[in-house]
C-alpha cells in the first residue's frame, strides 16, 4: 500500500496487518527535513521506528513528481534523502526501507524514438545526484507513468489501441526494438534517459499508473477495464525493454475523489466509488492468476476515511492503492482487502 503522507490514524489502521507499506515524505516538509538532520530524525522517529514492529515498511518516498523546472523544493530534495537515511541507519534500518522519490514523465526532455530519451538539461542536474544516491543505496527510483494523459495530449498522432495496449501492430521500430504499446515505449525512454545520467542499472519501479473513468475523451468504464487488465497481465511478465523481470506496479488510485480537480478526470481514476463498489472486473482475473493460496487478512469495523487515492506494493508486481499517493519475486499473486483498499502484489 502506498499513502502520499503519515497520516497517523492510516498508520495505526495498518498495525498487524501485515501490508507492507510505501509512505511519503509530503513535498512541504522537505525542505526542514534536508536542512536539519534532527528534523528528520524526528520525522523517522515519529512515523517509522513507532510503528516499525507492527508496519512492514517499504520504501519512503521524498516528493512526489516535484519538478526543478518550476518548484524550489527541488533543490532540497537530495539532502532531504540523504537525511531520511542518514535516520535510517542510526536505527539500523538502512538495508529494510529504502529511500527514494517519484518522478512524472515531465523531466524528459525527449523520449521519441525511446532510444533517443534524455532528462531535459533544466532536469539533468536535478536528477544525476538522485540517481547517484539511490545506486550507492541499492533501491529503486519510482515513476509515475500515464499513457493516457499521452493519448489525451495528442490524440491525432497516438493511437487509443497503443495507449491500452490493444494495438493489433508495431507503431514504433526503434532499433532492435518493435513497440507495440505505449507502456513500453514510454518505459524505453525512461531506461534510456536513466542510462544517459550513470543509471543503466538502476531498478524502476512504477509508482502510479492507471486510467480515468470519467471526465474527459476515451474517459469511461469500458478502456479502464482494458487499460488494467492489460497492464495487470502485462507487468507480470516484463516489458519490451527487461523481459521475463516482474516489474512492480502501483495502480493509481484506490478511490475516486471527489474534492479532487480541477480536472474532471481526477475525480475518476479509482478502483472504487466512494461507497466502496468495485468499478472494474478485475479480482477474478487476479485471483485466477494465482499460483499460491495466502490467508487473507480479514476487513475490520471502522477504520479510516479516506479523502484522497494512494498505491502499495512488494517486489516485482502490482500494488493498489489508496489515493494519490515490493520484494520481488515472481511466484503467485496476493489479493488482499483491508479497510475496503485493495492490494495486488507478487511474491
Amino acid at each position: 500500500m502506498r499513502i502520499y503522507d503519515p497520516c497517523q490514524e492510516t498508520l495505526e489502521a495498518l498495525r498487524r496487518s501485515n501490508i507492507e507499506l510505501v509512505i511519503g515524505v509530503p513535498n512541504e516538509n522537505i525542505k526542514s527535513i534536508a536542512n536539519s538532520v534532527s528534523s528528520a530524525t524526528q520525522w523517522v522517529q515519529n512515523n517509522i521506528l513507532s510503528y516499525s514492529e507492527d508496519i512492514k515498511f517499504r520504501y519512503i518516498v521524498v516528493g512526489n513528481e516535484i519538478d526543478p523546472n518550476n518548484d524550489l523544493t527541488s533543490l532540497f530534495v537530495l539532502n532531504a534523502m540523504q537525511n531520511i537515511n542518514k535516520a535510517l541507519a542510526s536505527a539500523n534500518l538502512q538495508n529494510q526501507i529504502k529511500v527514494s522519490t517519484a518522478i512524472h514523465m515531465g523531466l524528459l526532455g525527449s523520449s521519441y524514438p525511446p532510444s533517443a530519451g534524455a532528462f531535459s538539461q533544466s532536469s539533468v542536474s536535478y536528477i544525476t545526484p538522485i540517481v547517484k544516491f539511490l545506486l550507492d543505496n541499492d533501491a529503486p527510483i519510482l515513476a509515475n507513468v500515464y499513457t493516457y494523459f499521452s493519448y489525451k495530449n495528442d490524440p491525432n498522432d497516438i493511437d487509443l489501441s497503443f495507449a491500452l495496449f490493444t494495438s493489433p501492430n508495431v507503431k514504433v521500430r526503434d532499433g532492435n526494438y518493435e513497440y507495440q504499446n505505449l507502456f513500453d515505449a514510454t518505459l524505453g525512454a525512461l531506461y534510456a534517459a536513466l542510462e544517459k545520467v550513470g543509471g543503466a542499472n538502476l531498478e524502476v519501479v512504477i509508482s502510479e499508473s492507471g486510467w480515468p473513468s470519467h471526465g474527459d475523451v476515451a474517459a469511461s468504464v469500458e478502456n479502464a477495464q482494458i487499460y488494467y487488465e492489460n497492464l495487470i497481465k502485462h507487468v507480470s511478465s516484463g516489458t519490451l525493454s527487461r523481459p521475463n523481470q516482474a516489474l512492480e506496479t502501483y495502480l493509481f488510485a484506490m478511490f475516486d475523489e471527489n474534492q479532487k480537480g480541477p480536472a474532471e478526470t481526477e475525480r475518476h481514476y479509482g478502483l472504487f466509488t466512494p461507497n466502496k463498489q468495485l468499478k472494474y472486473q478485475i479480482i477474478n482475473q487476479l485471483l485466477g492468476s494465482s499460483s499460491s493460496t495466502t490467508p487473507q487478512p480479514e476487513p475490520r469495523e471502522g477504520g479510516i476515511s479516506f479523502n484522497s487515492t494512494t498505491p502499495t506494493s512488494e517486489e516485482g508486481g502490482i500494488s493498489y492503492y489508496t489515493s494519490s499517493s515490493s520484494p520481488k519475486s515472481e511466484k503467485g499473486l496476493i489479493l488482499s482487502l483491508c479497510f475496503s483498499l485493495l492490494f495486488l502484489y507478487f511474491i
